[in-house]
This record gives C-alpha cells, sequence and structure tokens, in this order.
C-alpha cells in the first residue's frame, strides 16, 4: 500500500521507470528495433524505430496499464479497476487486469467502433458505453467507481501510467545508445512525457520531440503558450491522439521536451504506407505521425541519429486510408 501512495504522489523519474520495467518484465514483450536505409535517404536522418505495434494488445498502452494494476496493493486490486477510452488504453487495462485475476470496466463512448469494444470484452473487460463527451466518460466512470469500489486508472494522467510508458524508450536507449533525438507521438503525453524522463535521465543531451496532428495540435499549442491549450475540435485520422494533456504530462513535457512537430493528414497516411511498404509493419495513424512530421521536414533531425517509437498498429485491415 505505501509503495502504491507514492507511485500515486509523486512524479516519476528514471529511477521509478526502471523500477516499472522490473515489476512488468516479464508481462510485456521486449519490442524490437528496426531500420531502413530508404527511409534514412527520404528523411534525411539515420532512424532507429521501437515497434510497439508488436506489443501486448498491438500498441504500448500494454506497458502502462500493466505497471498502474501491478502497482495496486491485494485490497484495491480486488475491488477491480475503472478506466475510460475509446480504444487501445481500454483494451490494456481489461487486458492487465485479467492476468492479474480482478474485475475491469471501461467506459468506452457509444461512437467507439464495435471491434474495439470487442477487443475490450475479448480480454475480459466489462464494457459501460456512454455519450460521445469527456464530460459524459467522467461522471460515467464515477458512478462504476461508486458503485464498485473499483480503482481508476486514467489513460496518461497518472503516474504509473506514465512510468510504465517509459519502459518503451528506456528499452530504445539500452538498444541504441547513441540515438541524438528521440520522437514519440503526443495525444494526452502519457507517452512523451516517459519518454522525456527516460531519454533525459540517461543522457541530458539526448533531443526529445512530439508529433501530432496539424488538426488536432493542442501540444504544439500547449508548450508553445506556457499552459494547457484544451484540444476542442480535433479533426483527424489519427484517433489516438485526439486527447487533451493532462496537468501532469503538461509540466513534464514543458520542462523535458524540446520542440513539438505537427503534421498534415496527407503526411500521415503516406507515413503508414512507407512504414508498410519498407518495414512491412501495419502502423496505425497515431504510431506513423512521427515519420510523417520527418516527412514534411517539421522537426529539426537532419543528418541525426533519430529513435521513433511506432506506438501501435490497431488498424481495420478492411478500411485502409490510402486505397479510400
Amino acid at each position: 500500500m505505501a509503495e502504491t501512495a507514492t507511485l500515486l504522489e509523486q512524479a516519476p523519474d528514471l529511477a521509478a521507470i526502471r523500477a516499472a520495467r522490473e515489476r512488468i518484465r516479464t508481462h510485456v514483450r521486449r519490442t524490437p528495433l528496426l531500420t531502413s536505409p530508404a527511409l534514412d535517404a527520404t528523411c534525411g536522418a539515420r532512424l532507429v524505430f521501437k515497434c510497439e505495434s508488436l506489443q501486448e494488445v498491438g500498441a504500448f498502452k500494454a506497458r502502462g496499464a500493466t505497471n498502474a494494476v501491478l502497482s495496486l496493493g491485494e485490497a484495491d486490486a480486488a475491488r477491480g479497476v475503472v478506466t475510460h477510452s475509446s480504444g487501445n488504453h481500454g483494451a490494456a487495462v481489461a487486458w492487465a487486469a485479467t492476468r492479474r485475476g480482478i474485475p475491469s470496466w471501461v467506459v468506452m463512448p457509444s461512437t467507439s467502433p464495435v471491434i474495439k469494444q470487442e477487443a475490450v470484452r475479448g480480454f475480459g473487460g466489462t464494457v459501460r458505453l456512454c455519450a460521445p463527451t469527456l464530460d459524459a466518460r467522467e461522471r460515467t466512470c464515477a458512478a462504476v467507481l461508486a458503485e464498485t469500489g473499483a480503482t481508476l486508472i486514467h489513460p496518461y494522467n497518472d503516474w504509473r501510467v506514465i512510468a510504465g510508458q517509459g519502459t518503451a524508450a528506456l528499452e530504445l536507449l539500452e538498444d541504441a545508445p547513441d540515438l541524438d533525438a528521440v520522437i514519440a507521438p503526443v495525444g494526452g503525453g502519457g507517452l512523451l512525457s516517459g519518454t522525456a524522463i527516460a531519454a533525459k535521465g540517461l543522457e541530458r543531451s539526448i533531443k526529445v520531440y512530439g508529433a501530432e496532428p496539424a488538426g488536432a495540435d493542442d501540444a504544439f499549442q500547449s508548450l508553445r503558450a506556457g499552459r494547457i491549450v484544451p484540444q476542442t475540435d480535433p479533426r483527424t485520422i489519427a484517433d489516438g491522439l485526439r486527447s487533451s494533456l493532462g496537468d501532469k504530462t503538461f509540466a513534464i513535457i514543458r520542462s523535458r521536451v524540446d520542440a513539438i512537430g505537427t503534421a498534415s493528414e496527407e503526411a500521415i497516411v503516406h507515413a503508414m504506407r512507407l512504414l508498410w511498404e519498407k518495414l512491412r509493419l501495419v502502423i496505425e495513424p497515431s504510431g506513423a505521425v512521427p515519420l510523417a512530421c520527418l516527412l514534411e521536414r517539421k522537426l529539426p533531425v537532419e543528418r541525426l541519429r533519430v529513435g521513433m517509437i511506432l506506438s501501435g498498429g490497431n488498424l481495420d485491415l478492411d478500411r485502409l486510408p490510402w486505397q479510400s
């Protein structure tokens, strides 16, 4: 219980990310790194791809969810966990909870694709549908919490989740220790926050960049303004990057992230196709945004050695965007 309280109250550091890695080591995959001379030539940099599309549940979200679930004391765990999500995080929480043998509830907007709802159920979670608004998600979560006594695992604004997500960058930099920069996509900011803590903790001089769609650029605007600029009307194919930053994630991003690039919808789709053609990987739109930023020269990485986190690969293969 004391460990849980500490994880809830303190922002993680490199030691916390290393502890998270040990906690989740036997549950998640150490995903491989890939390179492509063709993509290097296209982007003008030497690229190393961390393939979280090959992670459990098909996304990096398994890391943060597992760390949060395993951090719970026995009494709290027995009452289960609840979260809200339109996709990967909900599936990851359900998967991690089932592995621990505890119940899980996932609040999902009624507009969530049926395939994503079924993924949560398939991993053992109970789906509670709500109206497709943040207010409805929060009210439904509160109702489930009151009904069950479960513990809330926020999709990104949670120190335990942030520490777990940082393990991807920790592995990346252990396997490719000579990187000049690291890029991660940013929606709510859990992955980018954890990446920044891990990268700057290992090498202060390394550059850490975020990448997001131009049609959902609240993180770019927030970093420039020095305050959270809420996401109001996101318009992007990258559905995993439509969230606003949280206060915890923004504090880390503001202090440790060097810049955020934005990519057009056309570049995101082009990046998805290039990753399929050159790496033979199916990457969802959110995971392709970092490469899209480099295709449009939105980040200063020319001639540098750059690590890039391909965050997930959960894509409807019957609706590939370049075939529409």
